[in-house]
């Protein structure tokens, strides 16, 4: 007979697959001798089998249920539906991976009209007893009879109202009980039925209402922006109740053995006296810091303070431990590695293992592309900050910064983001019904809730700014506003929101990049014990070298020289350069051009303090540069002394009908020698002035880009080298210099033997080879692109992920082509693609010698690098 159901006692942590997150943890406590309330667990095998056949509980899937309910009776000298001493019990999801809310639970089942009295009277508090009643008849009706919880909310809301009150705690037992009367009237009204009595029927129709939410619209949508299978199933937890609503003595909370915001070690988390655990995740009360539970219940904050480090040495993890304590006595509910900011992910993973718990392989493999991204989030400008003040402020719930556009519902935000708004989602509190809303937004900000509420937790783990329990914010239902004070927010306000000091501001304010972390120097001097293939980066900007530097890159592996020409002064000097009539012209302009190059790339070795920078002389598509309209001729032609007739023959003579396969590269070189000459000087001259200026060696790495043939590629630089030897004659002092060629024409792939014999490196430009090997426009791709996606004839974009059958079949060609010829080769792969997971775990199995990509990728590149190594030693 096929198993479906196990005791806690007969689990373990290593049955995640079977028993989910929640079920396997359970009993990896148990076993641990933790004081966890008994249970059983329902499978996720026997969730599948629901689902896929009719939706139904076979017989024995109840007879294995009703056998486990019967030894928790046995364990607990408390019987199921009984009258004098009744067993309650909860009913809880959980699948294999954890989905914070996103599926459905059910607290103090088995109560009904008669076991509500003997609660009241074993526990000598009626009040508590219709509380709990209570809380089942509106759980049980929203999750498993489907009525709308609003309903039930608004009922409380009512009573609370007409008697004054503002909070649930402060209603008696005569006021629950007339709630009780009404909801159970609820069910009549809207299911045309009563609430089930039978403890046995409410337990099947509860373990049901769990399989079936496996497939409800938000879990569907949490897993999609998860990468979750649908195929997993989930379990189902049946647990003993324990109540944190029965009094002064008892409480409930959520706490992480380490700060989730900022990883600082050290108890986070927050607790509530006489309530249960959904009133802490929901919001409904503000709940106290943990921290003062070491006052109010010194004793069991010890005792949770022990038990959060055990489980965290033992899990080798961070913990997201639920709580509660029933008259003193605690209990540990369910734990979890806890959701976490990727900034905090980075300082919690070298504690780990600074501190012995984990060792370096599993401190390289257990971080993610996403927490290095997120970890980069920008932050507000300093100054600009200094002259704002802020309007609203809240709890600091997941930090970064963000601005865009105030909506007050998911669908508003939804609807804002396809129209290319930037979104920040305002709500009064969040729910799982939020979750697309929350996925397109760039902050979420709540007027309600806590450190652990919906917002708080879901914001964190996805890498979202948030600010929550905002409670000056008043979000007006339905008119899609918020007020506060005398200020309102309407639809489409410009907000910015500081996650990380929990403040938000009217209208815009600039960004700043952050470059470099602590943790990511940590994180860099460990990478590279394990790398073989070096990260350089895409940049010529001294800004943008030193960002790259500080991000862990080695060197420089392209520096577009034509990038050096986009501001307005320098186009013009471009300008002149291409629209030259005369040899003679050419070389006035040369001249001016050349001091300029060499202060740009004095500016570049200066900003990379001798590490390796390998330039790439011009190689301008001309449709970037040449005046396009009248007034554009009309504006360069005043400016360079020419009649606007002149420069629009000129123009027109030289435009192309395909200009990324036109007059560019070193078909520059070839046409216009004196160029590249002067970029050789400038790039010498500037070596030179910068070695005795500064003191640290450089070897100047020129690259002759859009290289088809060998005598080519030959000719230019031997006419390179004429202009760089009389430099060096100049100055009679040696300089080790390379020069090498961008391969990106698939020709030059074949012939990479006889290149490489002029060649001292080769640097394979991605994206130019990717549109040739595909014959698809990298300037028009996105709406192809799109439909082959879709169409599952491409499963990646080529321009982000490296096409392996084509474009990376004519990369090793080229390598192995090369080294026939030249041993000694060097390899460079250039290039957003070059940098994404995928493709480096194929350029990993090529040998080259390093990648480059632009600045804020290095550090996802070099963790992926250390993985695949990490995995090969493990293999």
């Amino acid at each position: 007979m096929k198993r479906w159901v196990y005791l806690f006692s007969e689990g373990s942590k290593e049955q995640r697959d079977l028993l989910g997150g929640k079920g396997a943890n359970l009993a990896e406590m148990t076993k641990l001798g933790l004081p966890v309330p008994t249970g059983f667990t329902v499978t996720t095998e026997a969730c599948l089998h629901y689902l896929n056949n009719g939706n139904v509980l076979t017989d024995d899937m109840k007879d294995q249920v009703m056998a486990s309910v019967m030894q928790l009776e046995e364990k607990t000298g408390k019987s199921f539906g009984d009258f004098k001493n009744p067993l309650l019990v909860s009913v809880r999801s959980g699948s294999k991976f954890s989905m914070p809310g996103m599926m459905d639970t059910v607290l103090n089942l088995g109560l009904n009209d008669e076991t509500v009295e003997s609660l009241a009277r074993n526990s000598e508090n009626e009040r508590f007893a219709y509380d709990c009643y209570r809380r089942l008849l509106q759980m049980f009706g929203d999750v498993v009879m489907g009525i709308d919880n609003s309903k039930f909310e608004s009922r409380i809301t009512q009573l609370k109202q007409s008697e004054g009150l503002n909070f649930d705690n402060e209603l008696t037992a005569n006021h629950w009980k007339r709630i009780v009367s009404e909801y159970k009237q609820l069910y009549r009204e809207n299911l045309d039925r009563d609430f089930p009595q039978d403890p046995v029927e409410q337990l099947y129709l509860a373990i049901e209402a769990v399989f079936g939410s496996w497939n409800n619209n938000r879990a569907k949508t949490y897993r999609r922006l998860h990468d979750i299978s649908d195929d997993l199933g989930t379990a189902v937890n049946i647990q003993e109740m324990v109540f944190g609503n029965f009094g002064e003595t008892s409480g409930t909370g959520v706490v992480f053995s380490r700060n989730p915001s900022n990883g600082e070690p050290g108890l986070f988390g927050e607790y509530l006296i006489n309530a249960q655990g959904e009133d802490v995740v929901a919001g409904v009360r503000t709940p106290k810091p943990i921290q003062v539970l070491a006052e109010d219940m010194p004793e069991q904050f010890e005792q949770l303070d022990t038990i959060c480090k055990n489980l965290e040495k033992h899990y080798k993890d961070m913990q997201d431990v639920e709580f509660t304590i029933e008259r003193g006595k605690l209990f540990i509910l369910q734990t979890r590695s806890g959701k976490r900011t990727s900034k905090a992910q980075l300082t919690i993973i070298l504690d780990l293992f600074n501190e012995g718990i984990i060792d370096e392989e599993t401190l390289v493999q257990r971080i993610e592309a996403k927490d290095l991204e997120a970890a980069l989030h920008p932050s507000f400008d300093v100054k600009a900050l200094k002259n704002r003040v802020h309007f609203l402020s809240g709890l600091a719930a997941s930090p970064g910064a963000a601005v865009g556009a105030a909506y007050f519902t998911a669908e508003a935000a939804t609807e804002a983001k396809d129209r290319g708004e930037r979104v920040i989602l305002v709500r009064e509190e969040t729910s799982p019904e939020d979750i697309e809303g929350i996925a397109v937004a760039e902050a979420v900000v709540t007027s309600r809730g806590g450190m652990t509420s919906h917002a708080a937790v879901v914001a964190r783990g996805m890498g979202i700014c948030s600010v929550v329990g905002c409670e000056a914010l008043t979000v007006v239902d339905g008119e899609n506003r918020g007020t506060v004070g005398e200020e309102t927010i309407e639809e489409g306000t410009i907000l910015s929101v500081d996650g990380t000091a929990g403040k938000i501001y009217f209208g815009e304010i600039p960004m700043e990049e952050v470059a470099n972390t602590v943790a990511l120097d940590d994180l860099h001097e460990i990478w590279d014990r394990h790398v073989t293939i070096k990260v350089r980066a895409n940049a010529e900007t001294p800004n943008d070298i030193e960002t790259a530097m500080a991000l862990g890159a080695v060197g420089i592996g392209l520096a577009r020289t034509e990038h050096m020409f986009f501001e307005k002064t320098r186009l013009l000097q471009f300008r002149r350069l291409i629209l030259a009539d005369t040899l003679q012209e050419r070389q006035e302009v040369l001249k001016e051009l050349k001091e300029v190059q060499k202060q740009d790339f004095k500016f570049m070795y200066q900003a990379g303090a001798g590490k390796s920078e390998n330039v790439r002389l011009l190689d301008p598509p001309l449709h970037e540069f040449l005046p396009k309209t009248t007034e554009e001729c009309r504006e360069v032609a005043k400016a360079l002394g020419k009649t606007l007739n002149e420069v629009k023959r000129k123009s027109d003579n030289l435009s192309e009908t395909n200009p990324m396969l036109g007059f560019r590269g070193l078909r520059l070189g070839v046409a216009y020698p004196e160029i590249y000459q002067m970029q050789g000087e400038a790039i010498v001259e500037a070596a030179y002035e910068v070695m005795a200026e500064q003191g640290f060696e450089i070897k100047p790495e020129i690259m002759i880009p859009f290289t088809i043939d060998a005598t080519e590629f030959a000719t230019v630089r031997h006419s390179i080298e004429e202009a760089v030897q009389k430099v060096m004659a100049e100055k009679q002092l040696p300089l080790d210099y390379q020069i090498g060629t961008m391969i990106e024409i698939p020709r030059a792939c074949f012939v990479a033997d006889e290149i490489a014999k002029h060649a001292d490196f080769f640097s394979f430009g991605t994206n130019d080879l990717t549109q040739m090997v595909l014959g698809l426009s990298r300037d028009d791709s996105p709406r192809i692109v799109t439909q082959y996606l879709d169409a599952g004839i491409f499963q990646d974009d080529p321009f982000q992920v490296i096409d392996e059958a084509g474009v990376g079949a004519m990369i090793k060609i080229a390598i192995e082509n090369g080294h026939k010829t030249n041993p000694n080769l060097k390899i460079g792969i250039c290039g957003e693609a070059a940098a994404h997971p995928k493709s480096i775990e194929f350029l990993s199995t090529l040998p080259i010698d390093y990648i480059s990509c632009s600045p804020f990728r290095i550090p996802q590149a070099k963790m992926k690098l250390a993985q695949v190594r990490v995995e090969e030693t493990i293999k």
